[in-house]
């Protein structure tokens, strides 16, 4: 995993010079430059596969063919073995030269081969192109921006600072961002003007002044053949997750997972430890865990459960809000979007993982979103139920588990609302507007399941941590987002994900055998996020007075100076602040930390 820049255009040589040092976080191992006539191609690495300097990019081939490449190609071995047989023959052991041997030898489509996380350039110097591409779901970042003197691409907006006559914000884009963190990611809009997002499961060629973008994958065409049976989609999907899992284990560097305790990082942990002693994989494991003592955010205790279970040793973070408070508008420059949540507990995890020598990390993320983990996504199973009462309830069970409560007192509402959505004839009845909009190829569920995954949240969660774990040199792997995994989620029907009163139901009937059973069928959903709450009557509470009181705060352009003052030092004043208005308060306050941490640019 690395950061990428180049261009094509009449530009000076030192502008990406200037743009690579801006992204030199993303890859403290080495870097390298290419110039040819008025392309230029840089490369900011973060060594994980093939540490020697056989592996260094840009790297070319046949003297015609260059990349610059962030990311990570899981299935290399399979894809170099199947080079092999047609006659392909390899100087370095690194999965960069399996990707360029592919494309020359198969041409664009051979994305579709790919199974990993990826931006990368080709250039073709004999038909003076560009070749780009972005995997599936967006894991790795590009954006791009088209000027009078040419073409800029780079993995942050920062290292295209440089090539812009100046950095202003995009303030429709900003305001949007600000009235809804997950609403803008899967789009291409930025929040900085002229800087664009090249989009998800895509890939481009750039000639003649002109990029031609072509998407490859396309989510809502997924229809795969699976099992009807539930105990065969229980062994389709063990069988996928655990190859998945293993893929994800090679590396030539250091390992571990952010544990929290939840089902979701307690799988990939526990798959691994079980792939180590059934597959003789040999994958030394580490675990680190985000603590936030005397908090209703700690999981630690379910946490050390796991560890306890496989006899591993864990790091156990106490998350400091002050330890990085003088930091906070450097680090928010290089998270670089507006976001709700402070960046100081998730940047502190990777930074920690990254002291430790660790670099590669193997997490939970996604299968909240693919295999309803939040109860308001899961709401609309309660559709998918009716008319079958006993189905309804069942679901309605597992939804109040998940949010903690012991009766289900929602019944009325509830079954209102799934009446209401289920049979359109009834919405004459009610003002209730709050209906779901159903994808004709799925069910309720799965249809706002594809909306979290594909529109909203997903792309923002993993927009995110890109940022935490790159701004400490840190490289994430996701084996639930293998997009084999990710096509078998929406070709199986609701009662696979929500039954006999719980969430995630595969999940935890797939992998019960390998894991503690106290996590697998643990029904509280917490999540990772910072207990701002409690920081705010405490360590937190001088820090925000300075800062509504500072010149940054009175001089933002992007908020209402005046109305976000009073509420601030109105909820500040309680002696206890719930979670919710501790959120808020810090989502009035992110435009300002934001607003202010462009100076750096």
């Amino acid at each position: 995993m690395c950061g990428i820049i180049g261009y094509v255009g009449n530009f000076e040589k030192e502008k990406l010079q200037i743009g690579l040092t801006k992204i030199s976080h993303r890859g403290p191992d080495g870097h390298g430059v290419f110039f040819h006539n008025t392309t230029a191609l840089g490369h900011r690495r973060l060594s994980i596969i093939d540490l020697s300097q056989n592996a260094a990019q840009p790297f070319e081939l046949l003297d015609r063919f260059v990349i610059t490449f962030n990311g990570e190609i899981y299935n290399y071995i399979e894809l170099k073995k199947e080079l092999i047989t047609q006659g392909v023959q390899f100087k370095s052991a690194s999965d960069t030269e399996v990707l360029l041997q592919a494309y020359i030898k198969w041409g664009k489509n051979f994305v579709h081969k790919l199974n990993g996380m990826w931006a990368f350039c080709i250039y073709d110097k004999v038909d003076n192109t560009l070749f780009l591409s972005r995997d599936r779901l967006g894991k790795k970042p590009l954006f791009y921006t088209q000027l009078k003197q040419g073409f800029v691409f780079c993995s942050e907006m920062k290292g295209i600072y440089p090539f812009l006559d100046s950095v202003s914000i995009n303030r429709t884009n900003a305001l949007i961002a600000m009235n809804n963190s997950f609403s803008y990611e899967h789009t291409q809009e930025c929040l900085i003007n002229n800087i664009i997002r090249f989009p998800a499961a895509s890939y481009a060629y750039y000639k003649n002044n002109t990029l031609s973008i072509e998407q490859y994958w396309k989510p809502e065409e997924i229809k795969k053949s699976v099992p009807k049976n539930y105990n065969e989609q229980k062994e389709l999907f063990r069988e996928l997750f655990f190859d998945a899992c293993k893929l994800r284990m090679r590396s030539d560097v250091t390992i571990g997972t952010a544990l929290s305790g939840g089902l979701d990082s307690s799988a990939v942990i526990c798959t691994m430890a079980h792939l180590n002693k059934t597959n003789n994989i040999k994958t030394e494991q580490h675990a680190f865990v985000a603590s936030f003592p005397n908090t209703a955010l700690d999981e630690t205790k379910y946490a050390k459960k796991v560890t306890d279970y496989l006899n591993i040793n864990a790091n156990f973070i106490n998350i400091n809000p002050l330890q990085d408070l003088d930091s906070i508008f450097k680090k928010t420059y290089l998270f670089e979007e507006l976001f709700y949540a402070p960046v100081i507990p998730f940047e502190q995890l990777y930074k920690n993982i990254k002291q430790n020598n660790v670099t590669v990390s193997i997490d939970g993320h996604g299968a909240d979103e693919l295999f309803a983990g939040y109860p308001f996504d899961m709401n609309a199973a309660l559709i998918d139920a009716l008319p079958n009462l006993i189905k309804f309830k069942k679901v309605l069970t597992a939804i109040n588990g998940t949010t903690n409560k012991s009766k289900n007192t929602d019944y009325t509402n509830n079954l209102k609302y799934a009446l209401l959505n289920k049979y359109p004839a009834l919405r004459g009845f009610s003002k209730n507007t709050n209906l779901v909009s159903k994808n004709n190829n799925l069910d309720y569920l799965n249809s706002v399941l594809f909306q979290s995954t594909f529109k909203t949240i997903l792309p923002t969660l993993l927009r995110n941590y890109d940022r935490y774990s790159m701004m400490n040199s840190v490289e994430i792997r996701m084996p639930f987002l293998d997009y084999r995994i990710v096509e078998f989620a929406f070709s199986i029907p609701y009662s696979s994900k929500v039954k006999n009163g719980f969430s995630k139901a595969i999940v935890r009937d797939a992998l019960a055998d390998i894991m503690p059973t106290d996590i697998v069928y643990r029904k509280d959903k917490i999540g990772f996020n910072a207990p701002i709450n409690n920081w705010m009557n405490t360590e937190l509470k001088t820090w925000i007075k300075d800062l509504i009181h500072s010149a940054d705060f009175k001089n933002s352009t992007l908020i209402d100076t005046n109305s976000v003052y009073k509420s601030i030092t109105q909820t500040i004043s309680k002696k206890e602040i719930s979670f919710l208005e501790g959120s808020h308060i810090f989502s009035q306050l992110t435009p300002v930390i934001w607003e202010k941490s462009l100076s750096y640019a």
